[in-house]
């Protein structure tokens, strides 16, 4: 296996990740209407760079699990042919979800490649102790303590929001024209039944979204939590950054080749391409598909997300951000009523079946490249 194949299945590996998931830190600004998607999608790539610089110095814990390094004898882990298989099995199951809308995790489709290309590649099989509590613990507990966390803060957050005096109107739009205001959330019908719309809309329906009103000591309470909302959102990017990027850049370690600082930099720049490319299907089903939401319910899943993701990437654990953001979303959309459980059902459903496709895709790969190879 030439090290110039290997380069490029790694980086192929960055850039589903990217496309896949570099707008799930940033789809709360867009499905609350906070802003735009190119917007969003531009303060995505820079806060994902960021974090991808950064965990040149914070995230080295993540380059040695994911190396496979303890899942597999260590002569398994120095052969091109075993990470050269996990990347492409990874990066394959990341790029047919992503083709269908699906926010999978990358973490669990790494784990999955790790698990099926060591069953093949390893003649004594594979570390169950270092994969279950490694692993697996971390990656199934984290969506679990995320949709808790979620739901357990935003009723008190809800309450201190009404004990400030902050409260709703929905404001109605035609394109990027504001026609009206009107006190709470009546619904987008009511809304419109209330407001008197210009007779000539240039063929634009009018669209409506929930925003605050009210002051926090003398600060318009709207302007301040867009700005919390976009700083937690930039959060949520920069932890993504900084927990997936070693993950994929221990693919590039195989047999020295690359300096570990030169490979977070390369893949930290493919991740940024990938989400600039691709991102668009993946957005659309994490900003409006999964639940409705306001500004507040996004900055409290973005906090929620960040806080968890930063800290196990400090810890180097490998929990997946997708799991972690969804899950926060999900706790939001449980506690206020607006969950798309149908959506929700269908993007479990790819979780559960990552890990097999990519272990399946692992295997079928060692056995191929080794064929290939007599």
């Amino acid at each position: 296996m030439t090290f110039v194949a290997v380069l490029a299945i790694g980086l192929l590996l960055a850039y589903a990740n990217g496309a896949n998931d570099n707008f799930k830190g940033v789809a709360t600004l867009l499905g609350s209407g906070t802003t735009t998607y190119r917007r969003a999608l531009l303060w995505a790539t820079l806060t994902t760079a960021l974090g991808s610089l950064t965990s040149l110095v914070l995230a080295r814990g993540l380059l040695a699990a994911f190396s496979g390094k303890g899942l597999v004898p260590p002569e398994v882990v120095a052969d091109p042919v075993f990470p050269t298989a996990v990347a492409l099995a990874a990066g394959l199951t990341v790029l047919l979800a992503t083709r269908n809308g699906f926010p999978i995790s990358t973490t669990h489709a790494l784990l999955g490649g790790l698990v099926g290309a060591g069953l093949v590649a390893s003649p004594n099989g594979i570390n169950t102790a270092t994969l279950a509590g490694g692993f697996l613990l971390p990656l199934v507990t984290s969506p679990i303590v995320s949709v808790a966390l979620a739901g357990g803060f935003h009723p008190p957050l809800r309450y201190v929001r009404r004990a400030l005096g902050i409260s709703h109107e929905t404001c109605v739009c035609v394109g990027t024209e504001i026609v009206g205001v009107v006190p709470g959330t009546p619904g987008c019908a009511q809304a419109l039944r209330a407001v008197s719309l210009p007779t000539v809309t240039v063929d634009k329906t009018p669209n409506c979204q929930v925003r605050y009103s009210g002051a926090i000591l003398g600060v318009n309470a709207r302007g301040l939590l867009d700005a919390a909302h976009y700083a937690s959102a930039g959060a949520v990017s920069f932890a993504r950054g900084l927990n997936d990027t070693p993950k994929i850049a221990a693919v590039l370690l195989v047999g020295n080749l690359l300096a570990p600082g030169l490979a977070l930099v390369a893949v930290g720049a493919v991740i940024a391409t990938g989400g600039l490319i691709s991102a668009g299907r993946v957005a659309r089903t994490m900003s409006h598909e999964v639940t409705e939401m306001n500004p507040g319910q996004g900055f409290t899943a973005n906090a929620i997300t960040s806080l968890l993701v930063i800290g196990a990437s400090t810890f180097g654990l490998p929990v997946s951000t997708t799991h972690v953001s969804c899950g926060a979303l999900f706790g939001i959309g449980t506690v206020t009523g607006q969950a798309h459980w149908h959506t929700i059902r269908h993007i479990v459903l790819a979780w559960v079946v990552t890990l097999p496709i990519a272990a399946t895709l692992g295997a079928l790969l060692v056995v191929l490249v080794r064929t290939l190879s007599i």
